[in-house]
């Protein structure tokens, strides 16, 4: 009996780990320099995938940036709110998106208005 339990166990938790999420979103604060040498900062927004491993997200605005992820069905919805604009100013706001197999859209909003991206690349260049 207590194989039986021990291997229910072992399955339910291999099972688990096989359904486990890896969504995730976070600023990156030191930009690898293969990819800072393929960001262009004429672009608002650009998308650089980095393999099956995630992409980057490269969003130049002009104020301090609030960011958010929501996500319903497919969609993985980008929230980027601009605090305190100034025209004069460029900042440069890197961030790093790993995603579930079921999103399959990436939907990014500026102060509420979806934006598109100005470029998707890859990191190899294609």
């Amino acid at each position: 009996m207590k194989k039986v339990y021990v291997s229910m166990f072992l399955f339910v938790s291999i099972l688990s780990a096989c359904h486990s999420s890896i969504l995730s979103f976070s600023k990156i604060e030191n930009v690898p320099s293969n990819v800072q040498n393929i960001v262009n900062s004429n672009l608002r927004l650009q998308l650089i995938n980095d393999g099956d491993k995630g992409s980057y997200i490269i969003f130049q605005s002009s104020g301090e940036v609030e960011a958010d992820l929501e996500t319903q069905g497919d969609t993985i919805t980008i929230k980027f709110n601009v605090l305190n604009p100034q025209n004069d100013v460029l900042m440069q706001n890197t961030y790093y998106l790993t995603k579930d197999k079921e999103h399959d859209v990436i939907d990014v909003l500026m102060n509420g208005e979806s934006i598109p991206f100005d470029e998707v690349t890859n990191l190899n260049g294609d």
